[in-house]
Parts: structure tokens; C-alpha cells; sequence
């Protein structure tokens, strides 16, 4: 008599009886590889946020055990691995700097100079100082001194 099979998810790898075959006849399917949520979701690979992980802490910050769907953690990994990507985008002002530390103010002007984080973002960061901003009638009005002075 064959081994009873219990179900679930088959870890080995090996190939699995097909429904309504025999054991022997030559029916069976192909090995499947398991996927995780993180490769099924198969987002940015550099930044890895886990599926699991994240699903597990939404579980506990909910009220009344209200349900959780699967693809919440997803979702919300997504916009994790998104935002991160992002502000990491200031490393490139650092890199521009030839600094090896990405500084409040690097963030600052990461932030300000994406639009979308721009809105997303209306904090103040500390130690960001300002954006560089001069205004046009301010460049204009030493532009005609300057000629004024050559004509003379």
C-alpha cells in the first residue's frame, strides 16, 4: 500500500500524484518550485522588504483581530521598497559631494528636488538648511549695474 499523502505544500520538490491518477500509471505533474510571497510579489530585487514579516506586524497593530489580507503585505512592502528607493536617491548628491555620508542635508535636497516626495514630505528636516534660490530680479538687477559700469 502507498505512503497517504497529506497535503499542503510539498517542500522536496517531488513530483506530486495527479488528481484522480494512480500511483505507478505515469500521470504525474511536473516538480514545482515553491515561491515565496516575496518572489511572487517580485518587486525591486536590490531592496528586500519581507512579505511575512511586514503581514505578521500588521496583525498585531490591528483592533479587534480584523482580517488581513495577503496582498495588504504586498502592497504595502511595495510602497516601503518605492519610498526607500527613493530617499536612498540622495546617496547620489553624497556621491556628486565625494562624501561617504549622506547628511541631513543631502536628504533635504533629495526630498525637495522630487516632486512627489516633496508632497509627501512637508516636515521640516533638522539640519536640512534651505534650498539653493535666488531670485530673478535679484540676478537681473546686478546684470544691468555690470553694463551700466562697462558703457561709462
Amino acid at each position: 500500500m502507498a505512503p497517504k499523502s497529506t497535503g499542503g505544500k510539498s517542500k522536496s520538490g517531488a513530483p506530486t500524484q495527479a488528481a484522480g491518477g494512480v500511483a505507478g500509471s505515469g500521470t504525474t505533474t511536473t516538480p514545482r518550485t515553491i515561491q515565496t510571497r516575496s518572489q511572487k510579489a517580485g518587486l525591486q530585487v536590490r531592496l528586500e522588504f519581507s512579505r511575512g514579516r511586514i503581514h505578521r506586524y500588521l496583525k498585531q497593530r490591528t483592533q479587534h483581530n480584523v482580517r488581513i489580507g495577503a496582498k495588504a503585505a504586498v502592497y504595502t512592502s511595495a510602497i516601503l521598497e518605492y519610498l526607500t528607493a527613493e530617499v536612498l536617491d540622495a546617496g547620489n548628491a553624497s556621491k556628486d559631494l565625494r562624501v561617504k555620508r549622506i547628511t541631513p542635508r543631502h536628504l533635504q535636497l533629495a526630498i525637495r528636488g522630487d516632486e512627489e516626495l516633496d508632497i509627501l514630505v512637508r516636515a521640516t528636516i533638522a539640519g536640512g538648511g534651505v534650498l539653493p534660490f535666488i531670485h530673478k530680479s535679484l540676478t537681473a538687477a546686478s546684470g544691468k549695474k555690470k553694463l551700466e559700469g562697462q558703457q561709462q
